[in-house]
């Protein structure tokens, strides 16, 4: 199922965000939501974002653009700041209020992120922010690291591509989770745009025994394996190709 996705670079033009030795938190988050939704789309997603520059764009007006294009999900991509630098370190997401898809996929990406290398500092409940009470859909507000910790940064640079999969993995496999029915399931583990990489990954998954598909995307080519009618199956089939150091997400098909 083609799910509609809102992604959000936070802040944005005059609002900096957070600022730290140089580095602005605008420019990290516009560079990680491009990222995500990228990945997103590649994965057959609807992929709206609320900006793809150095614009201003209120919390408000965010979430009311996530009203009219009728979004199933919205996620606004942020970093943390403390008052001290490196005192903190860590990922953390917000959702409105306790239970349901926000919570699944929220509790998905930190667990995503922890696997990296983050602190998982939990979910937390925050009514105040305007994109979380403002829209129709679930809404989460990702935390990736504090930018004033020099450890988080570290991570942040060093696995950028890790952290985009990571988040587009725990959306997807959260909406994969309360998805309609009787979808079939797969396990992307590579997305290439030149065709003979993406089909010597694929020789090399068939001669360790699995069934791969080479699946085209606009310039790309998804390397997905199984073919699964249970989410549990392709969880399971997921762990084991990640064990293997493969970047790995769910994708579904009605």
């Amino acid at each position: 199922m083609a799910y509609r996705i809102v992604i959000d670079a936070g802040h944005g033009g005059y609002d900096s965000g957070a600022v730290y030795d140089g580095r602005l938190e605008k420019e990290d988050n516009l560079n990680l939501a491009l990222a995500v939704g990228e990945i997103l789309a590649y994965s057959g997603m609807d992929v709206i974002f609320t900006r793809v520059d150095d614009s201003y764009i209120s919390p408000l007006e965010r979430a009311y653009m996530a009203n009219e294009e009728n979004a199933d999900l919205f996620v606004s991509i942020h970093r943390s700041l403390s008052f001290t630098p490196n005192t903190y370190s860590g990922v953390q997401t917000s959702i409105y209020d306790e239970g349901g898809m926000a919570q699944t996929i929220a509790e998905n990406i930190n667990q995503e992120l922890e696997e990296i290398g983050f602190a998982n500092l939990g979910v937390n409940i925050r009514t105040e922010y305007a994109v979380l009470r403002r829209t129709n859909m679930p809404a989460l507000f990702v935390e990736v690291g504090f930018i004033n910790s020099d450890a988080d940064n570290e991570l942040f640079d060093d696995n950028f591509s890790e952290i985009a999969y990571a988040i587009a993995s725990g959306i997807l496999n959260g909406l994969a989770a309360g998805g309609a029915e009787g979808p079939v399931y797969r396990v992307q583990v590579g997305l290439f745009r030149v065709l003979s990489n993406a089909q010597n990954l694929q020789n090399n998954l068939i001669d360790a025994g699995y069934d791969v598909l080479l699946v085209p995307q606009g310039e790309y080519y998804a390397v997905q394996v199984g073919e699964m009618q249970t989410m549990d199956d392709a969880v399971q089939l997921e762990q084991e190709l990640r064990q293997q150091g493969y970047n790995t997400f769910i994708v579904t098909e009605d």
